[in-house]
């Protein structure tokens, strides 16, 4: 018996949802990237300490889907704010824009408390960035602003003081030894697919999934296999590079950040294929992870 909370991360794509996420949970539970919306599925990071649990659920950024994933992902979002404690919406400081007021709009009639995050404080001045905090102003119905950087961690306590007093009394919803919901094989590939993303950059777009294939845990080490699944075949000599010189480099991050997130040595070994269309492929989708289903 304790406090617990349900917080619900929502934001445009890119704005630092997964950074903050991991940075209260103290774990990496979301994968993170220069990319927009590098989370495709609903996260759930679980933050434990003497007084608390903490369920963050960290969402898929917000905007008009242009596929059958991208419908998945904002159906994912939606069904995340249903039924929580708390919606924390996270606002990049150095680019606020149209979409940012509209979410505002959006949770104006919120049954929970709403609380505002400007992250990236350390991209703008204060001068640059106050007139537009005036304008934030006119949402009375928020319960409170911050302003936060991740990147140098300032701030991030203040939120948590804050949302510690929305919890609730009552039964942890999880064990106090565990900081995700997510089996080790989900996170597995979510840690190839962000290094796929990272080392791509612009070279493929978002058209890349991971399919773990074989996930063994044996005494001494974690033997993994996964396909890298790119959206067309002229893509796939850019994710394996000259001699496979991208996989491999794809290869060695993962499998350091894995041996880093499971306290054991693995053994990873990737393979790259071409679906094309997958992201409309309602089979392929599902296959992958995402059907709408399990939301």
């Amino acid at each position: 018996m304790g406090k617990t909370a349900f917080v619900a991360v929502v934001g445009k794509p890119n704005v630092g949802k997964s950074s903050l996420v991991n940075a209260w949970v103290g774990e990496k539970v979301s994968i993170t990237g220069p990319k927009a919306q590098t989370t495709r599925n609903k996260i759930i990071g679980i933050r434990n300490t003497e007084n608390y649990q903490m369920v963050f659920v960290d969402t898929p950024g917000r905007q008009k889907p242009k596929s059958k994933l991208g419908e998945y992902m904002e159906k994912s979002s939606e069904q995340a704010t249903s039924g929580v404690d708390v919606i924390v919406i996270v606002i990049d400081s150095s680019r606020i824009d149209e979409r940012d007021y509209a979410l505002l709009e959006k949770y104006k009639r919120a049954k929970c408390p709403v609380y505002v995050v400007f992250n990236k404080l350390d991209l703008v001045t204060y001068e640059q960035i106050f007139p537009k905090l005036a304008t934030f102003n006119t949402y009375t119905y928020v319960k409170a602003f911050f302003n936060v950087s991740v990147k140098r961690k300032k701030h991030l306590e203040k939120v948590l003081d804050a949302l510690e007093k929305e919890c609730k009394e009552g039964e942890y919803f999880y064990p106090t030894d565990v900081y995700t919901d997510k089996s080790m094989r989900f996170m597995a590939s979510e840690v190839i697919r962000e290094k796929a993303l990272l080392f791509l950059q612009d070279e493929v777009p978002h058209g890349i999934a991971v399919e773990v294939t074989s996930f063994d845990e044996e005494e001494t080490e974690y033997y993994i296999e996964a396909d890298v699944i790119c959206e067309k075949e002229s893509h796939k000599a850019m994710v394996i590079g000259a001699k496979g010189s991208m996989l491999k480099k794809i290869g060695t991050a993962s499998r350091k950040a894995l041996e880093k997130m499971f306290e054991m040595p693995v053994v990873l070994k990737l393979y790259v294929k071409s679906k094309t269309g997958w992201r409309d492929d309602i089979s392929a989708l599902k296959m992958l992870g995402y059907d709408a289903k399990d939301i």
